[in-house]
């Protein structure tokens, strides 16, 4: 990859494992119209989500709606028999990654009735070598040279507390994480059972830990521990290892692969995403981006990460080292308008000269923040203890310490966390097109958190219903899984008329259905225990 990793420079110690990938057809972007013909229902979440990802959702207050659907296997079904081969699918997006030869077939995919678009994403071309170079200075002097990244965050505070990040998964989309599974850096994560999964978008059939080296210093920045040696930013959390990024190739295709990992990190429970890629500039000049598409909001990469922070996840992404070259300017995703951009200081906490200039070009602020990205002390590419720079790691070093602040807030949604962090750094009154909002304080953005927390629990709703709009049923659930009391349910239009009743445990769920038949309109559903009660408007949408 030729800018999207975010180090400065580095050495690949050996050559990729490139068996199985196919390079002999191009890949397409294919955009479908609707879902019809899904097998799922909004209302049974748990035939497509994880446990962990609805009570993420129910946490949050965040409705089950049409974006986490599959896309329609119908769809697929056809496009498999015209001969495509599909690579994996996006339901956020509502599209499908394919390959195939034939640019006549490709063609006639797009004249299909439930095809919107098509966009080649990916040449079939010989791959590059991977083969950079890789500045580092080696320290293995002590703990003390990864605790002036923590400290500088003020992550100490946490720390301190027992906030590492414990019971926090973490979702790393990268390049490769070579050697993962023998550093010593990594012992206690994988003796401990928290490296909780891997996957491969971008060559299924690859040996996944004998690629890049990237992902492996990235992770070493949150869940490296060697104890007296290095310790990162959230050592106690869990990681699942999903590598969207072909180091060996700049495609748009990239792209979709990012977002098929980050709606996997989704299905899975995840709390937080660390993506240190970007996307600006691509082999084949016509798949360029341009500033003006670093407007929050155009770019599958940055769609996607969006979706995911609207599902409850926080996402990190490195700002990007263009700030020295031609574009300057910060990169996709980090573009986004609901994720977290990460730029590059030294100790001294001044800029780091790559670091990426904002603004978005909607004039949003980015990138937000900033950590140590210039000599970070991590694991490098040759597997020992040193230095190098990057807003690659200045972000992980950051999605390490929203991790614990998280787990020091159970309760917050991402929208109360990211505000926490923004207002917490150095420059929040006075930000600018450098450092964003500047260096956060993660004391001060706990006890932001803190401040409103009587706040937060009073406007906490018990309860999550969906889908809303309705129109078949509708199903309840309850946030707090270990009580035992019993409520009647009771749904009234909005005459006061009781229409539909029944009773349910806090600790389990319950389906209204025979719905359809109900005038479309305003609907109250009153949940009541008899010591509390809550009220939920609903509306019934057209059949």
């Amino acid at each position: 990859m030729k800018k999207k990793l975010f180090t400065i420079a580095f050495i690949l110690l050996y050559v990729l494992n490139l068996t199985g990938q196919n390079t002999s057809k191009n890949a397409y972007w294919i955009k479908l119209k609707d879902k019809s013909g899904t097998p799922n229902q909004i209302d049974q979440p748990e035939k497509f989500l994880s446990q962990r990802a609805i009570e993420r959702r129910i946490r949050q207050h965040i409705a089950i709606d049409e974006t986490d659907l599959p896309v329609s296997s119908i769809y697929l079904d056809s496009l498999r028999k015209m001969g495509l081969e599909i690579v994996h699918t996006s339901k956020w997006l509502n599209g499908v990654t394919v390959r195939t030869a034939d640019a006549v077939l490709i063609q006639e995919i797009a004249d299909l009735s439930f095809v919107s678009a098509v966009q080649l994403t990916k040449h079939a071309t010989t791959l590059k070598s991977a083969f950079n170079k890789f500045n580092e200075t080696e320290d293995p002097s002590s703990y003390g040279n990864a605790w002036a990244q923590l400290s500088q965050l003020n992550g100490q505070y946490l720390h301190n507390q027992g906030f590492r990040g414990k019971g926090i998964q973490i979702a790393v989309l990268d390049g490769g994480f070579y050697h993962v599974d023998r550093l010593a850096a990594f012992d206690i994560l994988r003796n401990s059972g928290r490296i909780l999964g891997v996957r491969d978008f971008v060559n299924p059939t690859s040996n996944f830990y004998e690629q890049n080296t990237h992902g492996m210093s990235v992770l070493s920045c949150m869940g490296g521990n060697i104890p007296g040696s290095l310790v990162g930013t959230a050592p106690d959390a869990s990681y699942y290892l999903i590598r969207t990024e072909d180091v060996n190739s700049e495609n748009l295709i990239e792209e979709d692969n990012w977002v098929a990992g980050a709606e996997l990190a989704d299905s899975l429970g995840v709390d937080v995403i660390n993506s240190s890629l970007g996307y600006t500039q691509f082999d084949d000049p016509l798949m360029n981006h341009v500033y003006a598409d670093m407007d929050g909001k155009t770019t599958h990469v940055t769609q996607g990460a969006n979706m995911a922070f609207q599902k409850g996840i926080l996402v990190f992404t490195s700002a990007g080292n263009e700030g020295a070259n031609a574009w300057m300017r910060i990169v996709a995703p980090s573009d986004g308008k609901d994720v977290i951009s990460v730029g590059a200081v030294g100790s001294d906490g001044i800029r780091a000269y790559f670091s990426s200039l904002g603004p978005g070009f909607d004039g949003a602020v980015k990138p937000n923040i900033a950590a140590r990205g210039y000599s970070t002390y991590l694991l490098t590419s040759s597997g020992v203890l040193g230095t190098s720079s990057g807003t690659s790691f200045s972000s992980p070093v950051l999605a390490g310490m929203g991790a614990c602040l998280i787990q020091a807030n159970p309760y917050a949604g991402v929208k109360l966390v990211k505000e926490a962090i923004e207002q917490s750094a150095s420059q929040f009154t006075t930000p600018d097109s450098l450092l964003g909002y500047g260096i956060p304080d993660f004391k001060k953005a706990d006890q932001f958190l803190k401040t409103n927390s009587i706040e937060m629990l009073s406007q906490r709703k018990e309860w999550t219903v969906f889908p809303n709009p309705f129109k078949q049923s509708i199903t309840i659930r309850n946030a707090d899984s270990g009580s035992t009391d019993h409520f009647r349910i009771g749904l009234y239009n909005i005459q006061g008329v009781c229409l539909k009743e029944s009773n349910i445990s806090s600790s389990g769920k319950l389906v209204l259905d025979n719905l359809a038949n109900f005038p479309e309109g305003l609907y109250l559903l009153k949940i009541d225990s008899g010591k509390k009660s809550e009220t939920i408007k609903l509306v019934k949408s057209g059949n």
